[in-house]
């Protein structure tokens, strides 16, 4: 699992674990079954404390992304796809809104908008 936090960015660390691991979960890099490193692990292998990389798990359970078997481990979750996708599809609404405002704020036309939109999706 390739993580790479910032300790310069303004978002927090656990923050930071908790993004990137969603977004292996939702681009299909991490699949349903699959086996996370331990809380302690993972705190040892980013240098971070294992409260921050608690955090970032107790924030991924609680959002149905993984869950933890006592004894077992923790996992990603194979339940809950479509919640999985709605939380995703939630947060690059929010993201487009962001987005939104700063074009308003520019002037820019919701066709040259799309435009942008439609080259930035075609290179990615």
């Amino acid at each position: 699992m390739d993580i790479l936090i910032s300790n310069s960015s303004p978002v927090a660390l656990y923050e930071q674990i908790e993004t990137q691991i969603k977004n292996q979960i939702l681009n299909g890099n991490l699949k349903p079954g699959d086996p996370l490193p331990s809380i302690r692990s993972l705190a040892k292998e980013l240098k971070v404390s294992i409260i921050t990389s608690k955090r970032a798990y107790e924030e991924l359970e609680k959002e149905g992304f993984i869950e933890t078997v006592i004894g077992k481990g923790t996992f990603v979750s194979g339940s809950n796809s479509e919640r999985l996708r709605e939380a995703a599809m939630a947060e690059m609404e929010d993201k487009l809104e962001a987005v939104i405002i700063c074009a308003k704020a520019l002037g820019v036309t919701l066709d040259e908008c799309i435009e942008i939109l439609k080259s930035i999706y075609e290179e990615v």
